[in-house]
C-alpha cells in the first residue's frame, strides 16, 4: 500500500510541477512571441535575428518565474552553478527553437508573418520539452534533505503499528 501511495505522491508532485512549468512557460511563450512580432513588424532585422533577440528576453524572463516560482523550493545553494547550468540548457533550446523556424525560413522558403509564427511556436514546443527535461534534472534540483524526509515519513508510515495486522502488534 505504501509504494501505491509513494507514487501517487509523486505522480501529484510531477503534475504541481508540470502545471508550474506549464504556467511560467506559458507566460515565457507570449513574451517570445510578442517580442517577436514587435520586432518583426516595427525593424528591418531577419525573421532569425528577430527571433533570437526574443528568444534572449524571454529566457531571462522565464529564469525569474522558475526560480521564484515553479522551483522555488529546490535547492537554492550555488547560484553561479544554477545560473550557468540554465543559461547553457537555455542556449541549447534556443538551437532548437531558432533552428526549426530557420529551417523553415530559408530551407523550405516558409518566410511569411504568419509561417514564421507557426514555425516559431512549433520550435518553442520542441525546445519546451527538452527543457523541461533539462531544468529538472540538472537545473532546479531537488533539494536532497527533503527526499530523505520523505523516506523517512514512509519508513514512519509503514511501520507504525495501526497499519500492521493485529497478529504482528506487540
Amino acid at each position: 500500500m505504501s509504494e501505491r501511495r509513494s507514487l501517487r505522491t509523486q505522480v501529484e508532485q510531477l503534475a504541481r510541477e508540470v502545471a508550474k512549468f506549464g504556467a511560467v512557460g506559458g507566460v515565457g511563450v507570449l513574451v517570445n512571441l510578442g517580442v517577436f512580432n514587435l520586432i518583426r513588424n516595427h525593424t528591418e532585422l531577419q525573421v532569425v535575428r528577430a527571433s533570437i533577440i526574443a528568444t534572449v528576453v524571454a529566457i531571462a524572463f522565464n529564469y525569474v518565474g522558475f526560480r521564484y516560482f515553479a522551483y522555488r523550493d529546490r535547492d537554492k545553494s550555488g547560484r553561479t552553478k544554477e545560473l550557468s547550468l540554465f543559461l547553457l540548457f537555455s542556449a541549447v533550446g534556443l538551437v532548437i527553437e531558432n533552428g526549426v523556424l530557420y529551417a523553415a525560413t530559408y530551407g523550405f522558403g516558409w518566410d511569411s508573418r504568419l509561417q514564421s509564427n507557426v514555425f516559431k511556436f512549433v520550435g518553442i514546443g520542441i525546445a519546451t520539452l527538452f527543457r523541461f527535461w533539462s531544468y529538472r534534472t540538472w537545473v532546479f534540483r531537488t533539494l536532497p534533505a527533503r527526499e530523505a524526509v520523505e523516506t523517512a515519513e514512509s519508513f514512519l508510515a509503514d511501520s507504525r503499528p495501526e497499519d500492521r495486522p493485529q497478529s504482528a502488534r506487540k
